[in-house]
């Protein structure tokens, strides 16, 4: 190839132009659901596709283009801004409707993301976003009501077959080789379930072998090549969800070995550390809540202190904090009455708050009687006065039902000294 202009790598060489060509993503694609049928009635809506890397979410976006015949600007939010978004919404005015792929969404900040809103609600671009993050946590709010979000998922050890093969048949280059895939799961393995990676690895075996010369690729062989075999922990994929998913449940599972181990796992995959912290954060109150008030101010302090030191030193505080909250007492009391609060809110509505719990600064309410009747706590002993503070049609519901474990047995005790038995404690 010496003297040649250079060849594109292969993913993009074989990259799909229709949908009929597209492996994967059959709950997205095939007949009858829902982007198929957007673009067959040439309604597509503003989208984000949330999944992991090497799925097809370029790909996919490029077929919508050129389904629908729009312009396809691609913007890479690592390296675009608010002004290249601006260049995309002045050409859609002088040229009509463009589609506009923005790679990587969940790295603009608030400000560039509501950059995006005016030309999203008019219809002057149909926006696809590309996020190998949660959108509920890194889209903004208002985006996200402008936009449906569809998951890609992860292909699977047949769909990357296809791909393979799809490939050798389909690249004017590899044609040059007989190619006979005798042995994959290796090359699968090292792949790790991303389309373009596993594209880039045929690519470099191939590299490896004289033009016209037969290739048998063979597990032996992919393992002389690639030598060292890669963790299997891809930030932004499927193993991603996994292994924090263990993490947390070993933690709320109280076994300070299995957490310490899927620590280990993301530190060694390269994991933020800030997101590990603000995962135990979390766990510190929905599974330890008040059966351990210290829980959540030791998460705290460790996400704190991981932010200021950095790795690799940080590794030790996220261990420490891990075996404290995996060998804590657990209660998930509280998340389960605001849990319960809010279905109950969402059932009920806006209901009246009590006239005596209400506000009363202008003359008009208090002759309303807005906080007439209202005791005042510490005008009591013990601080305490029974009064109702729920409106009227839940008056006596109990959201809060305290752990069976000491600490959360003494706001038992406390509670029902106070209440009696109005709540049932």
């Amino acid at each position: 190839m010496q003297g040649s202009t250079p060849l594109k790598p292969l993913a993009e060489r074989v990259r799909p132009n229709t949908l009929s060509d597209m492996i994967g993503q059959k709950h997205l694609l095939a007949q009858g659901a829902p982007i198929y049928q957007a673009i067959q009635t040439k309604n597509i809506p503003s989208m984000i596709f949330w999944g992991p890397p090497g799925v097809g979410k370029t790909t996919l976006a490029r077929i919508i283009g050129n389904e629908l015949g729009l312009n396809f600007y691609y913007l890479s939010a690592i390296q675009a801004g608010v002004a290249e978004v601006r260049k995309v919404i002045e050409e859609a005015k002088k040229i009509g409707k463009v589609l506009l792929f923005l790679d990587e969404i969940h790295r603009f900040n608030k400000s560039q993301q509501d950059a995006l809103l005016g030309a999203v609600e008019n219809g002057s671009i149909v926006l696809i976003g590309a996020t190998t993050e949660n959108p509920s946590f890194e889209v903004n709010n208002a985006l996200l009501s402008r936009a449906q979000v569809y998951v890609l998922n992860e292909l699977s050890k047949e769909e990357l077959i296809e791909l393979l093969v799809q490939a050798i048949a389909k690249d004017s280059y590899l044609q040059q080789f007989k190619i006979e895939l005798k042995e994959e799961e290796l090359l699968l393995q090292h792949s790790e379930g991303d389309g373009r990676k596993l594209l880039n690895l045929l690519e470099l075996l191939v590299s490896q072998v004289p033009a016209g010369e037969d290739i048998i690729i063979t597990n032996d062989w992919v393992g002389k090549v690639l030598q060292k075999k890669t963790t299997k922990y891809d930030k932004g994929g499927e193993e991603h969800y996994n292994v924090i998913s263990a993490f947390i449940k070993s933690i709320r599972g109280s076994d300070p070995n299995a957490a310490v181990y899927y620590l280990a796992r993301m530190l060694a995959g390269g994991e933020s550390i800030e997101f590990i912290a603000r995962r135990m954060l979390v766990l510190a109150s929905e599974d330890i809540g008040n059966a351990n008030p210290n829980a959540l101010l030791i998460a705290s302090n460790c996400f704190d202190a991981v932010h200021k030191i950095g790795m690799p030193e940080g590794r030790i505080i996220l261990s420490q904090c891990a075996v404290y909250l995996a060998t804590s007492v657990k209660s998930n009391a509280s998340y389960m009455a605001i849990e319960e609060a809010m279905a109950t809110v969402a059932k009920t509505g806006n209901l009246p708050v009590p006239l005596h719990l209400r506000n009363a600064p202008t003359k008009l309410m208090k002759e309303l009687n807005y906080g007439k009747e209202y005791a005042y706590a510490h005008a009591y002993k013990d601080n305490f006065v029974e009064q109702e503070f729920l409106p009227e049609n839940i008056k006596g519901q109990k959201f809060y039902e305290p752990g069976n474990n000491p600490r959360e047995n003494e706001q038992r005790a406390f509670l029902k000294a106070r209440w009696k038995d109005k709540y049932k404690y």
